[in-house]
């Protein structure tokens, strides 16, 4: 009986964020000028919902600080249109190091390379979720932020105190004010003003080991997206989380893959201000040494679980906004890598053609021609990977026929439903 009440009810959650998606047909960056926006489980822009697909290419603001190596820059985003690629997650962030976007607290660089990203993707009619720091070490990130106050003076015993000291915190709210007040040296829009970004991201990948019940992260989650919604109304925000499960349903914590980083999927993202959910996914990491097979399932069910979560009980958006397979995984083969994204793809559109709230799926991740001391392992260069580009155009178009208004778009019974029974 429960299981058949859970099954009518995520039907009706479907249909219903379904059919809020409704409005006249317009365009997006091209022929309007309205900004994304959630509206129950859907994204709609322009009065039409938004299905997308998309990358990640997080070095694009990096490249685009030196003239000489824009053309990367600007040959990524023709690449991406010749797809059908709709969305582009990127930093939004370069503290400290070789070639910053911010050298030390309140302090950047002239002429940011960051103009220059938005005025591309803006050029070829992309959207860009941008982030606003990193969990990790790269380009910076929470350890940077936590060095600077000790270096005036102010002692921090972890580098998780970013989230706790006032110091520390208040260096992030400058650089968050910093960037959403930007005013672009070349469309002249200010970025809080300009419907191009998609949404602000707070944090690529958060976690706070330190406090595994996750409340320390959910205060600093609180405080920070009133920071930025009293700042940019007009963009959407998400907090750039993994996904994992915690403490608020404990019986979810069966879909983690066996350990805890001091996050939690449904509180976080019940957070006033909050307005999509996003998930990552990577089994090759999270539960290494397991077979292919075994692997994608742990996928499907991930995503499974969360779209079931996202539709009954956060009733938002989801995207699942960094996915990947590694070059360095034993047995790789560019064939397997295909056969991944596709099944990746096809649970993302299943949910979505069936009215739930998989909105997009953004893969990890782009690199140009020229950067193979860049690679990581997951990088797709587009010119070394004909088939992997059929994959993507493939998923592209089939889900941006979607992007219809909802009385032209009729509910197609079993998609969701499937994905939800797992069938």
């Amino acid at each position: 009986m429960k299981s058949k009440q859970l099954f009518l009810s995520l039907t009706l959650v479907a249909f219903l964020a379904l059919q809020q998606c409704t409005a006249s047909v317009g365009g997006g960056i091209g022929s309007g000028s309205g900004f994304a926006r959630a509206i129950g489980a859907c994204f709609v822009v322009d009065g039409r919902p938004f299905y997308s697909n998309g990358f990640n290419a997080y070095w694009l603001m990096y490249m685009a600080s030196d003239p000489a190596d824009r053309d990367k820059v600007t040959t990524t985003f023709q690449q991406a249109a010749d797809l059908g690629v709709t969305v582009i997650r990127t930093w939004a962030f370069s503290d400290g190091g070789y070639r910053p976007l911010q050298y030390s607290p309140r302090r950047y660089v002239r002429g940011l390379g960051l103009d220059f990203v938005i005025s591309e993707a803006k050029k070829h009619g992309i959207y860009l979720i941008l982030s606003l720091v990193n969990n990790w070490d790269g380009f910076g990130g929470k350890k940077q932020y936590v060095q600077w106050a000790r270096d005036k003076g102010h002692y921090l015993g972890s580098d998780d105190d970013f989230f706790r000291d006032d110091v520390v915190k208040g260096y992030y709210k400058n650089h968050i004010k910093a960037i959403l007040t930007r005013v672009n040296t070349i469309t002249g829009a200010a970025y809080e003003d300009d419907p191009t970004i998609f949404a602000w991201e707070l944090m690529n990948e958060p976690r706070c080991e330190s406090d595994l019940s996750g409340k320390t992260l959910q205060a600093w989650i609180t405080e920070m997206a009133a920071h930025v919604k009293s700042i940019d109304s007009n963009h959407m925000l998400e907090i750039g989380i993994e996904g994992f499960y915690g403490e608020s349903m404990p019986d979810r914590k069966q879909f983690n893959p066996g350990y805890k980083v001091g996050t939690d999927f449904i509180s976080d993202n019940q957070i006033p201000g909050i307005d999509f959910a996003t998930i990552h996914a990577y089994p090759d990491q999270w539960i290494s040494g397991s077979s292919d097979g075994d692997q994608l399932a742990f996928v499907q069910t991930w995503i499974r679980a969360h779209a079931r979560d996202a539709a009954a009980v956060l009733k938002k958006p989801l995207m699942l906004t960094e996915f990947g397979k590694s070059s360095r995984s034993p047995g790789y083969t560019v064939g397997a890598r295909d056969a991944y994204f596709l099944a990746v793809y096809e649970a993302v559109y299943a949910c979505a053609r069936g009215g739930g709230p998989c909105a997009g799926a953004i893969f990890w991740q782009v690199m140009a021609d020229g950067m193979a001391a860049w690679t990581d392992g997951y990088d797709v260069v587009f010119s070394q990977s004909p088939s992997t580009k059929s994959v993507i155009a493939q998923q592209s178009t089939r889900i941006s026929n979607l992007n219809v208004p909802a009385s032209n778009n009729k509910f197609v019974e079993g998609g969701f439903d499937n994905l939800v029974r797992g069938d």
